[in-house]
């Protein structure tokens, strides 16, 4: 717990300042093996992860900044974030919840993502590191904010095993009913941050369905099948192979960022999908209790600022796997319920699993 700065020279420092009238740091946890996750409790965010490649040289495998100015003013908001209270899109910004009706702000297109103008990954949330591998971060979302009902208070803790994979516990409670759909928004490249390309990426997800969108990244309503279609990721293939396919939701979501259903009999923790790089032969797996997981390839990164270590961030030079429940659920009644009621309690859990391939 006394280090004060990463394995890629991120310094606590850097990351200590006053934000919205509370402190914020960089909290920095180590395994027994080696491995290292950097958090900062600005947005709950995932700094840097360094784990092991198949020469057993440490690699930081997802984006991000070198200080806390640079997450204040980062053009990509959602770098490594905690998001919500409602992740991913609702259509319109609105919905009706117990016979009231509630608009949200609008601040992607026509529709609210990610919480809103300022969602949980602009926000301080209190943090408590009480060992070398477990942080754990706590939030009161206060009845109104971002026009959502109810006092939701959260709780999250990362956990860094020995076995180099990040638990991420999710817990909520509210006081009035309310909508909420939690994830955790790392932009991943299993050959380095600052590698420009995730085309080779070898990735497997385990969904026979996923959601077809509108040209506003609406999902249409029902589940479709992914045989046939470049959405098919059932057994392994590199993210760049189909990706330029003349496939209407590919061109309209500008590469893949759609959620997929994930096969499940039950709300048990399972593996949800795999990526490999033939570069590093670091493999990502994924294992969740949610019912979906939203794809994103970076289709908006432009190169145009620099990330850590001064790396541009190009197109497609990282790529998303978001643990969610459906985009715009409260509109589709037939979709798992993000409705929280004050007598239930909300829990969730992910887990990011790294190994490599020699």
């Amino acid at each position: 717990m006394s280090k004060t700065v990463t394995l890629g020279n991120l310094n606590k420092k850097d990351f200590q300042a006053i934000v919205d009238g509370k402190p914020v740091d960089l909290y920095i946890l180590s395994n027994q093996s080696g491995a290292e996750v950097a958090i900062t409790n600005y947005g709950g965010k995932i700094v840097s992860i360094y784990v092991p490649d198949k020469d057993g040289n440490y690699v930081d495998v997802v984006l991000g900044k070198s200080n806390i100015t640079g997450y204040q003013n980062l053009q990509e908001a959602y770098f490594g974030s905690l998001c919500g209270r409602v992740a991913n899109r609702i259509a319109g910004g609105k919905f009706s919840l117990d016979g009231k009706d509630y608009q949200l702000a609008v601040n992607n297109g026509p529709n609210s993502l990610h919480g809103g103008i300022k969602g949980y990954n602009a926000v301080v949330w209190d943090a408590e590191q009480t060992d070398a591998q477990t942080l754990i971060l706590k939030y009161l979302s206060k009845d109104g904010e971002e026009a959502y009902p109810g006092n939701l208070s959260i709780t999250v803790v990362y956990k860094l095993t020995d076995n180099n994979a990040i638990e991420i516990s999710y817990k909520a409670t509210t006081d009035k009913t309310t909508i909420l759909n939690l994830t955790n928004h790392s932009y991943f490249n299993l050959s380095g941050e600052g590698d420009p390309s995730v085309y080779d990426h070898e990735l497997q997800i385990h969904a026979d369905n996923y959601l077809p969108t509108s040209d506003v990244a609406i999902p249409f309503g029902k589940p479709e099948s992914v045989a046939g279609t470049p959405f098919d990721f059932r057994t392994a293939h590199t993210i760049g192979e189909r990706i330029e396919e003349n496939f209407q939701q590919l061109i309209w979501g500008n590469g893949y960022d759609h959620n997929y259903c994930i096969n499940r009999s039950n709300n048990d923790l399972i593996p949800c999908a795999k990526v490999k790089s033939p570069k590093t032969g670091i493999i990502l797996e994924v294992y969740t209790t949610e019912p979906g997981i939203q794809l994103y390839t970076g289709n908006y990164l432009q190169g145009d600022f620099p990330g850590k270590k001064g790396h541009p961030y190009p197109k497609r030079s990282a790529f998303c796997l978001e643990t969610q429940h459906y985009p715009d659920s409260i509109h589709n009644p037939e979709y798992p319920s993000t409705v929280l009621r004050p007598e239930d309690t909300f829990e969730s859990k992910t887990v990011f699993k790294f190994s490599v391939e020699k």
